[in-house]
């Protein structure tokens, strides 16, 4: 049987650095291989020259591609236009870039249903809502309404995983599809993909650095590291009897839910109390958004207390509330004893000083024209801390805090890797020595030998600074490593608070017991205990 797809001894070159060479690999009909490995082993470079998106000046350098016993690496763009999500479809990494900001996300979805023919323009807007709720999107009538960024990352990238299976095409390739998504909805979205593949007989090359999703999805597994391949095989012999030290290293960093808890440190007066908050949105004329109703917490000085739960439950709403960056409809919330939502222009600018957020996505937060040694120093300018050579001396400690040295501080983001480009907007955010960080998905981009790093890098400063952190995450693998208390949110509310042991071995709310059980690879992992 002819493979759908078929990569041969490929190689990739941006200029003069190769970044791919002599891949090899075929998927089949019905089939699921992934591709797993650390940011720059050349994952994404593979799958861009698959379907002919290198990006600068990425080229093909050698071997070939075909897709459905067609050579297509030397295809014109003519053809790719037309192969492109009728017949190959890309789920890509990040849905801020990929949808347009200007568009309402029904349009966006019925443009694509009527470019290839799958809708009129009169039946466009019905088949679009009919694509999102097909993604998991919760009300798609309202959502079709909105604009991207009225969409939390997960439903944005939900939008998009709908639109790319919307043409049923014969090849799916999926380039980190799942990576901000909460397991509840990871786990439909995976299972409607599985569905897809069974009822099509779809081919899907699955670029993931979740081992998790890799062992509970994938048929076969391929590892890459610079830029080569160092080990392939069927998804059970590789992660449970890996032969090369890379995929060793890979799986012993992965974050696990059953992994022994962190002793829990010591209880401590509070440094952030929320209380009764509530918080709704307008949506156009008519419409409103309860995103948050009647939240209590609080944060105790040196610990960690972590909100968990699905894309749009209100955690990140909850988090800008307490720091101040969005005023709450009712309730209050105290740090270290003072109202924040009655301070005005002298009192937030001091709570800045002590309050610091680190963001999900760096690139996105990090000003790529600066350099780094700019981006970390300017809170140091802005508060004027010291004289310029102490801010200067303090911009290299900080960096060294982080494990980056001075040779960092010239480079701009774009010349650095996503575990260092964290690792800056970590630095920043301790530059004014804050007591409380608010950490909002600060590694759900990371693949996990970087991210195990930088969760250690956390837990260190934690311990070394005395810092309190608010942590908010979609992975509840990651939520058990670094945390002492634990609130699960859904739908706005707070359903279950606790330790950590209390909230991951005797969980008590069903919506609980049902995020452990979507953990990827969790059942697995407990087959192979059991055993």
């Amino acid at each position: 049987m002819i493979p759908v797809l078929k990569v041969d001894n490929l190689a990739v070159s941006y200029g003069d650095t190769q970044a791919v060479r002599g891949v090899s690999l075929t998927v089949g009909k019905g089939e699921v291989v992934a591709i797993v490995g650390e940011s720059g082993s050349g994952k994404s470079t593979t799958a861009q020259a698959i379907i002919g998106l290198l990006s600068g000046s990425g080229h093909i350098t050698g071997g070939s591609v075909h897709f459905d016993g067609r050579r297509i690496d030397d295809a014109s763009e003519k053809t790719f236009d037309r192969l492109r999500g009728a017949h190959i479809a890309l789920v890509p990494q990040d849905p801020t870039t990929s949808l347009n900001p200007v568009i309402r996300i029904g349009e966006q979805v019925a443009e694509v249903l009527r470019v290839h023919g799958l809708a009129t323009k009169r039946s466009a807007k019905i088949e679009a809502v009919r694509v999102l709720a097909e993604a998991g999107i919760d009300d798609p009538e309202l959502r079709a309404r909105q604009y991207p960024q009225d969409l939390s990352g997960g439903q944005r990238q939900r939008v998009l995983i709908g639109i790319a299976l919307a043409c049923r095409p014969e090849l799916i390739i999926a380039d980190e599809p799942t990576s901000a998504l909460d397991v509840t909805v990871q786990r439909r979205i995976l299972d409607h993909l599985d569905a897809r593949i069974i009822e099509s007989g779809a081919a899907v090359l699955l670029i993931t650095h979740d081992l998790g999703v890799a062992a509970e999805r994938a048929d076969r597994v391929v590892v890459m590291h610079n830029g080569v391949i160092v080990e392939t095989g069927l998804t059970a012999d590789v992660l449970s009897n890996p032969q090369h030290e890379y995929t060793e290293a890979l799986l012993a960093a992965a974050p696990s839910l059953n992994r022994e808890l962190r002793q829990p440190r010591l209880a401590s007066e509070p440094i952030l109390k929320i209380k009764d908050l509530s918080k709704t949105f307008r949506i156009g004329r008519a419409a409103s958004l309860d995103a948050i109703e009647s939240v209590s917490l609080t944060v105790e000085r040196g610990r960690t207390m972590s909100l968990v739960g699905e894309s749009g439950s209100g955690k990140s709403t909850l988090a800008r509330i307490a720091i101040g960056l969005e005023t709450p409809t009712s309730g209050s919330v105290e740090f270290d004893g003072t109202e924040v939502s009655s301070l005005r222009r002298a009192g937030l600018r001091a709570l800045r000083r002590r309050v610091q957020i680190v963001y999900q996505n760096p690139y996105a937060s990090l000003d790529p024209k600066l350099d780094i040694e700019a981006i970390v120093r300017e809170p140091l300018d802005a508060f004027r801390i010291g004289t310029s050579t102490e801010r200067s001396a303090r911009t290299i400690e900080l960096l060294d805090q982080v494990a980056l040295s001075k040779e960092h501080l010239r480079r701009r983001p774009a010349e650095l890797s996503g575990g260092q480009r964290q690792r800056v907007a970590i630095a920043r955010a301790l530059a004014l020595r804050p007591d409380l960080l608010v950490l909002d998905e600060p590694v759900s981009a990371l693949d996990v030998s970087v991210q195990s790093r930088i969760l250690d890098l956390i837990d260190d400063l934690q311990t070394e600074l005395e810092l309190s952190y608010l942590f908010i995450s979609h992975d509840l693998a990651v939520v058990r490593q670094i945390s002492d208390t634990v609130a699960v949110m859904q739908a706005g509310r707070i359903v279950e608070i606790g330790s950590a042991a209390t909230i991951f071995d005797s969980p008590q709310h069903n919506y609980t017991r049902e995020l452990l059980a979507a953990v990827p690879g969790h059942s697995r992992e407990k087959e192979t205990i059991d055993v």
